[in-house]
């Protein structure tokens, strides 16, 4: 256990990012269940097609104005998770929230157009390949970008020590 403490002692720029991706799995548990359900039992029903902006389930594959709700409603509960995860245990922040949540806000909104976005291009390529699995596998795709978002945002400005 002390190799281990003098590791982290040495290396606390590593430790932090493998921590950060380690408690990120909250938020990434919370995405999935919420993709999950809300899939199945709130928006399962809503196929019609749906495009608006960059956003385009019209895909049938792509679950339509479902699952464009269905990713929409799964992020921002993975958010606000992660929010309430990362800011004390991995980042230790002590600088006031409102000096800083606006920043969150833009952060969570530009990694959230993209991955609410993406789905609806993604789960039609992959689901010839998957079937049913192809939304999960997007999932992930998701994940892997939200944390290059969102590791430099929340380290070097959103939960930035006094």
């Amino acid at each position: 256990m002390e190799a281990f403490r003098k590791w982290k002692k040495e290396h606390p720029d590593l430790w932090e990012f493998i921590l950060f991706n380690i408690l990120s799995n909250c938020a990434t548990v919370t995405n999935f269940v919420v993709l999950w359900l809300s899939s199945a039992f709130l928006f399962g029903s809503m196929t019609e097609p749906f495009q608006f902006f960059i956003f385009d389930y019209t895909s049938s594959a792509s679950g339509g104005l479902g699952g464009f709700l269905a990713f929409l409603l799964a992020y921002v509960c993975a958010q606000i998770v992660n929010y309430i995860v990362q800011r004390k245990l991995v980042f230790g922040a002590t600088i006031d929230i409102s000096k800083t949540i606006g920043w969150y806000i833009l952060t969570v909104v530009v990694a959230g157009i993209i991955s609410v976005a993406l789905p609806g291009y993604l789960v039609p390529v992959l689901t010839p390949y998957l079937g049913g699995f192809s939304a999960t596998v997007a999932n992930v795709v998701n994940i892997v970008l939200q944390v290059a978002i969102n590791y430099p945002m929340m380290k070097f400005v959103i939960m930035k020590k006094k």
